[in-house]
């Protein structure tokens, strides 16, 4: 199982010298990749979710390719109709060519009708502009001669360069766990990347991937990848609050060898920590205990 580190490039330690220190903290552990989150705007009823001050997405991974060598850089995810989907394939295609091809594109539609509405984005289409969005992206970054129709989408007789170094594109993992998640996740994606979810949960949307795919004809199922909340304790400490729904991997080094042997045993491939700490200073001691503690004992 390959293990990421999630960058607070939101909530309570967002700062640029915590998001970089926390990247190359984590390349010089070993840890295999980084990812940032997606919010553009803030609506006062989320800030107990997202904190006041986010920092762009791809800039930040931008920033972060150029202090590191070899850790994938990723997002979980990028709210894929929040921006126009050329602007986005072409920033997504310089960053993969400039950082050496370490980009993976984790997409998701959004979920804050707020923040939709504050872009002018209209909610009820999320979905079918996400998808539409991807298949935009897609024809842009692989065909020599770009050319698209669609309902949010048209360009025709242009060039695009440069394009991805990954080819035929950055793999792309489909965030979220509902229905229509697991459906796109069939249709683009290189793996599904739900947060927080059960080891039943993930048992349950394997076998939905596994019948999305065979009726699609898609001979292999995408992989299953999972970001999770995670926090070391020592004997007696209390577990934080998490900012997001699902099961928080919690406990002393030898509980959470168990707790992660169980989600591999689901098949989670790749492994998103977002380490729950109050301070930087206590994130770089939650990475380095994984890393030094946990991580040796994992199968």
């Amino acid at each position: 199982m390959q293990i990421g580190v999630w960058l607070p490039n939101c909530r309570h330690l967002a700062t640029p010298a915590i998001i970089r220190q926390t990247a190359v903290r984590a390349e010089a552990l070993g840890y295999d990749s980084v990812w940032v989150s997606d919010h553009v705007v803030v609506p006062k009823a989320n800030v107990v979710n997202f904190g006041e001050t986010i920092f762009d997405p791809l800039v930040t991974l931008g920033v972060v390719a150029g202090a590191t060598s070899r850790v994938r850089l990723g997002t979980t995810v990028l709210i894929v109709p929040y921006r126009n989907a050329v602007v986005t394939a072409k920033m997504i295609a310089s960053l993969d060519a400039l950082s050496g091809g370490r980009f993976v594109f984790g997409v998701g539609a959004g979920w804050v009708a707020a923040e939709s509405a504050a872009l002018g984005v209209p909610f009820a289409e999320r979905g079918p502009m996400t998808d539409e969005y991807l298949r935009a992206m897609q024809e842009l970054w692989t065909s020599p001669t770009p050319s698209f129709a669609g309902k949010y989408a048209r360009f025709d007789g242009l060039i695009f360069e440069p394009k991805p170094l990954q080819k035929p594109h950055p793999p792309i993992w489909v965030g979220g766990h509902s229905r229509a998640a697991l459906r796109r996740t069939v249709e683009f994606g290189a793996a599904w990347h739900p947060i927080n979810r059960s080891p039943d949960e993930l048992r349950a949307g394997v076998a939905q991937l596994k019948a999305f795919a065979q009726a699609r004809g898609r001979a292999t199922p995408p992989a299953l990848t999972l970001r999770n909340d995670i926090r070391i304790q020592r004997a007696g400490q209390s577990v934080p609050m998490s900012t997001h729904a699902g099961r928080v991997v919690a406990g002393e080094p030898a509980a959470l060898v168990d707790q992660i042997g169980e989600l591999a045993a689901c098949g989670v491939e790749h492994l998103v920590l977002e380490f729950l700490a109050p301070d930087g200073r206590e994130l770089d001691e939650q990475m380095a205990a994984f890393a030094e503690r946990v991580r040796p004992r994992l199968r």
